[in-house]
């Protein structure tokens, strides 16, 4: 087994934070491609835009005026998906048709007052505001009675839906905990209970030994290509230190992670000479009240181009039907992201 080579023959990889399997083709990366190209837009966005409703001073549903904010801004989502005022009631008939009520809220974090900045185009002061921000709002939102779970992420681009190019992430804070986060719980409490140790600082170790997938570190932070990657340049963030969550970090570490964030998001837009769509987000510890000792932050990058920055990875047929595959190997993908150099 020693001499099967992972770069040449297909394979399947195991995933440890769901316990679920990833199938790794990597002699496809050689076939033609005839399917769909994006069009890209590659017009360059003003500095402030007046007819975007999340620039400052402008005008957003309902008549309300955001105000002539100078740095991150934060409002309840005008289109909230969940509402506080919901009760936890259940529907259930004969165990077959099944629901249950879902309170919470959802927030809107711009990142800058810019119209034209991503986080890949900000500086490392700036982003450390917008993780100053999330800190907050994950300890407030997180503190009342009614929300057991924080999700903050961002979907950045056309291409993964984003509905207004002014760079802004989002947070929707829920009574339940979400299906990715619950599944990566149940991993983590496991692998504690089994082996008295916690399952991403092991991993972590175990990857800066092998030093093939890591594409950026700090003092405080480790960026790389997860071993069961899916999407072809998936990352993760991931702390040195077993902090649970942003209540955990204090001034340097929220400074590091910013420094992290800004390596990685530069990365991508360096790779294929545009602005990389992805979406991200943080999973850290429940606010469920209890202590989740086995929790380890980490934050999550997914993004779809594959080729080119005109040709995208479709989660379609078998990984519709079955489970996740991907061509390009992660370490390749590390490689290819290392390669861009570090930030000037």
């Amino acid at each position: 087994m020693k001499h099967f080579d992972l770069q040449k023959f297909p394979h399947k990889r195991f995933n440890l934070l769901t316990g679920e399997w990833i199938l790794v083709s990597p002699h496809r990366a050689k076939r033609p491609w005839q399917g769909k190209v994006e069009k890209l837009n590659t017009g360059l966005k003003p500095q402030y835009d007046p007819e975007c409703y999340l620039c400052p001073g402008n005008e957003r549903a309902g008549g309300i005026k955001n105000p002539d904010y100078k740095s991150t801004f934060v409002f309840d989502n005008d289109f909230r998906a969940i509402l506080p005022g919901t009760l936890p009631a259940e529907f259930n008939l004969k165990n077959l048709l099944i629901a249950k009520g879902e309170p919470g809220t959802c927030r809107v974090v711009c990142f800058s007052p810019r119209h034209d900045l991503t986080l890949a185009d900000m500086e490392v002061k700036d982003i450390k505001n917008v993780v100053d921000v999330w800190q907050k709002e994950y300890d407030e939102l997180g503190g009342k009675d009614f929300i057991n779970y924080v999700q903050i992420f961002e979907n950045k681009g056309e291409l993964m839906g984003c509905s207004n190019p002014h760079p802004h992430g989002q947070i929707w804070a829920q009574y339940s905990i979400p299906v990715e986060p619950q599944k990566e719980m149940d991993r983590f409490l496991d692998y504690h209970l089994k082996n008295k140790s916690c399952l991403l600082c092991d991993y972590l170790k175990l990857e800066l030994e092998l030093k093939q997938r890591i594409i950026y570190q700090n003092e405080s932070f480790v960026v790389l290509i997860p071993f069961w990657a899916v999407w072809p340049f998936e990352a993760m963030i991931v702390s040195r230190k077993h902090l649970r969550s942003l209540k955990d970090f204090g001034e340097d570490e929220k400074s590091r992670f910013a420094e992290a964030i800004k390596s990685l998001t530069t990365k991508y837009d360096r790779l294929l000479e545009t602005p990389f769509p992805y979406s991200s987000g943080i999973h850290q510890a429940p606010t469920d009240g209890a202590g989740h000792d086995e929790w380890h932050f980490h934050m999550h990058f997914y993004p779809p181009l594959l080729r080119s920055a005109t040709v995208k990875k479709f989660m379609v047929g078998y990984e519709m039907l079955a489970n996740p595959q991907r061509d390009i190997t992660p370490e390749l993908s590390a490689e290819r992201l290392r390669a861009t150099g570090e930030n000037s």
